[in-house]
């Protein structure tokens, strides 16, 4: 796996066309542009606001139930949009992947990538909701960017294997949205970890994201520590996931060509 990430690292600067490629191709002749990449998470809020805060009255520990849910609904629409992207990518892209030769992973990198930058442009929201709640930051903040890392490690990993997959089985295509759609529920994304009852939760966290969604909150909202079973957990099932899955990818991947 070592000797396949320095081959890939050296088609760095074709990764980031590609990627730069993607970015474009999204907002090209869009009347909104990069708008659309905070208004779905926005919408999403708003909605949920209405259900979860006005009639189901969900707890949200004293904190403003629109920015209890954005904060997850942010990083929640990156790893949403980035297996949307990700995961076709290859047979989107067969022109090339039969023409000529680079690392294939390139694809499904970029379309991470590009869902990557996204969530940066609908963080900007975040941070005003930030002042406008008058929410002060602790240090514990700095743990973000390892949460950010991990989230993205098993993003990847799923990546990987389900773009691989589709080139072979064209049905995952439709699995995907269900898919995605049940799995926001299955993760604390609308509503706290704390209603997960105690004998359940063991189980629950085997859901890498729902240990990072917990992150989340913890150190941006609540100004604590990670929990460090819960993130641990999340990062020892990322690191898993993501070498099987690149291992898998790299397996198969000569016969993508003959296939798409």
């Amino acid at each position: 796996m070592l000797k396949n990430l320095k081959i890939l690292c050296s088609y760095h600067e074709l990764l980031a066309n590609i990627t730069l490629r993607d970015i474009k191709a999204r907002y090209k002749q869009s009347l909104l542009g990069t708008a659309w990449a905070i208004i779905q998470p926005l919408s999403l809020m708003l909605i949920f606001t209405l259900v979860f805060s006005r009639f189901l009255r969900v707890p949200t520990s004293g904190l403003p139930y629109p920015l209890f849910a954005y904060c997850a609904l942010l990083p929640w629409s990156f790893f949403a949009n980035s297996l949307t992207f990700a995961i076709p990518s290859l047979i989107n892209n067969g022109n090339l992947v039969t023409k000529i030769y680079f690392p294939r992973e390139i694809f499904p990198l970029a379309s991470v990538m590009s869902c990557f930058f996204d969530f940066l442009i609908a963080a900007i929201l975040f941070v005003f909701m930030m002042f406008y709640y008058r929410v002060h930051l602790s240090y514990y903040v700095f743990f973000t960017p390892l949460i950010i890392f991990i989230q993205i490690l098993f993003t990847l990993g799923i990546s990987f294997f389900a773009s691989a997959v589709i080139v072979f089985f064209r049905d995952v295509r439709y699995i995907v949205p269900l898919g995605l759609q049940l799995w926001m529920f299955a993760t604390p994304v609308v509503y706290p970890t704390s209603l997960v009852p105690t004998r359940y939760l063991p189980m629950y966290m085997l859901n890498p994201m729902a240990g990072i969604m917990d992150s989340y909150r913890r150190v941006i909202l609540f100004g604590e520590p990670p929990s460090a079973l819960y993130l641990g957990m999340a990062f020892l099932i990322s690191a898993i996931t993501f070498s099987c899955a690149y291992g898998f990818f790299k397996k198969v991947e000569m016969k993508f060509a003959d296939v798409i």
